[in-house]
């Protein structure tokens, strides 16, 4: 897990939406226990707080619950609910995406023309 200090997204939202990703990609899954928050803690060298926060924060969407001396269960995962927060990862990037090509003075075809060619790219 990578933490960048000086980041303007607070620490426990960089913990959090890493292991939400890893558990929307599958990386973690159903019935498996997070790392123990004392010991993310010791290896991020941060805080037992701001991972608990982080921790909490997933358990508050559902995606992990707080299993008493054992520490964070991974929850099934509805595969329409996961859908639906793939759908907005890619919205949000590709928000993303125009507002940068905007900025570069792109046209709209010049952006789909490069996203076409990215998706083809991405299939070879």
């Amino acid at each position: 897990m990578k933490i960048i200090q000086n980041s303007s997204v607070p620490i426990y939202k960089q913990i959090s939406e890493q292991l939400k990703s890893d558990i929307l990609a599958g990386n973690i899954k159903e019935g498996e226990y997070l790392p123990s928050i004392r010991g993310l803690a010791q290896d991020l060298r941060i805080s037992v707080i701001t991972t608990m926060k982080a921790y909490e924060e997933l358990a508050s969407e559902g995606l992990v619950t707080p299993v008493q001396g054992k520490g964070f269960l991974v929850n099934a995962q509805d595969s329409e609910l996961l859908r639906e927060q793939h759908m907005r990862r890619v919205e949000e990037a590709l928000t993303e995406a125009i507002k940068a090509a905007k900025i570069a003075g792109l046209s709209n075809k010049e952006l789909k023309d490069t996203l076409k060619m990215l998706i083809e790219l991405s299939n070879e």
